[in-house]
């Protein structure tokens, strides 16, 4: 009898064994899709990240007295963005976006702005970058939620704690962005 007890209990440490190796495991592959999704969206938000100073040269000679709308979208955009963790970038995206709102909405009063070529075509990459942004914060955020539910949901919460998995940010979108604000000229 005591042969099936050892037996039965080297069964259920094995199978506990084998839980924990498949859920760590699963862990890692979930938070190595969440790192490829950030990727993936982080060279869009670069682009984006390095065609505001254009926008922003070109808005300047057509808009000189709208120097502190400029003036704010540049300090936001002075940070040395390969150096930000990703959730930095996360947040100075963000601020970015309210900044480039406000910069298309300065464009309205500008009509001569309106029709420079080098305006409609800063703002045509900034249309198709706000697009491939968009599409991959949906990927990102998909990513990010099957992720966090695995680190929060029971047993495998237990699991995620032992080996340091915390809960990840979603990337969303503020307040401002969610306003109907026509980018295309």
């Amino acid at each position: 009898m005591t042969t099936y007890i050892v037996i039965a209990v080297i069964v259920i440490v094995v199978l506990i064994v084998l839980y924990i190796l498949s859920t760590y495991n699963s862990l890692v592959r979930l938070n190595n899709k969440v790192k490829e999704a950030f990727s993936t969206m982080d060279v869009y938000l670069k682009k984006r990240w390095d065609l505001i100073p254009n926008i922003v040269e070109t808005v300047k000679g057509y808009a000189a007295h709208e120097k502190e709308t400029l003036a704010e979208v540049i300090n936001l955009r002075n940070g040395a963005y390969e150096s930000m963790s990703d959730d930095e970038k996360i947040k100075a995206n963000k601020e970015l976006s309210k900044g480039v709102v406000k910069i298309m909405a300065l464009a309205e009063s500008y009509p001569d702005l309106k029709a420079n070529e080098n305006f409609k075509e800063l703002s045509g990459q900034l249309t198709k970058v706000e697009e491939d942004i968009a599409n991959s914060r949906k990927y990102y955020n998909g990513v990010v939620r099957t992720f966090n539910d695995k680190v929060l949901m029971f047993p495998s919460n237990v699991v995620a704690s032992m080996f340091g998995y915390k809960e990840k940010e979603m990337f969303e979108v503020d307040a401002i962005e969610r306003e109907n604000v026509k980018v295309e000229f």
